[in-house]
């Protein structure tokens, strides 16, 4: 009667062990694998994000078609303006149609260009691909 009780136990175990060693590497693939970006770049990234948060960009624009709808989708827009940083650099300080223009310094600008551009370089995103249902949740499928 003891080994059918024990049995349960040691399948368990063995199941959270395994559960264990899995968590373990999953998290720590990203330390030992090389990065791209030298840790100037990457401290650059995270100011830029915290640009992003400073001046509230994620109400009017998306990520990864996460965020506000009144501006486009931003995730890619390193690649469509063609690397093109002027043109970025002219959108925010300047401003059109329903964005402000920003007064940005230059350190701000290169921090948000950067996070724009490690943005671009993670995935792609294009919001028209998907469509909206009633609830509030998006489908692949085009109607």
């Amino acid at each position: 009667m003891l080994n059918l009780f024990a049995h349960p136990k040691r399948i368990f175990f063995v199941l959270f062990v395994c559960f264990i060693a899995f968590s373990v590497w999953i998290y720590t693939i990203p330390l030992f694998s090389p990065s791209q970006y030298s840790e100037k770049e990457l401290h650059l990234v995270a100011e830029g994000r915290l640009v992003w948060q400073k001046y509230n960009c994620h109400t009017c624009h998306q990520l990864y078609g996460l965020g506000g709808y009144l501006g486009p989708d931003l995730t890619n827009v390193y690649s469509r303006s063609g690397n093109n940083e002027y043109y970025i650099r002219a959108i925010v300080k300047s401003g059109v149609k329903q964005m402000p223009a920003f007064k940005i310094s230059e350190e701000e600008m290169n921090a948000l260009l950067q996070f724009l551009k490690n943005v671009d370089q993670s995935g792609t995103s294009n919001p028209q691909d998907y469509q909206p249902e009633i609830l509030g949740t998006f489908s692949l499928e085009k109607k």
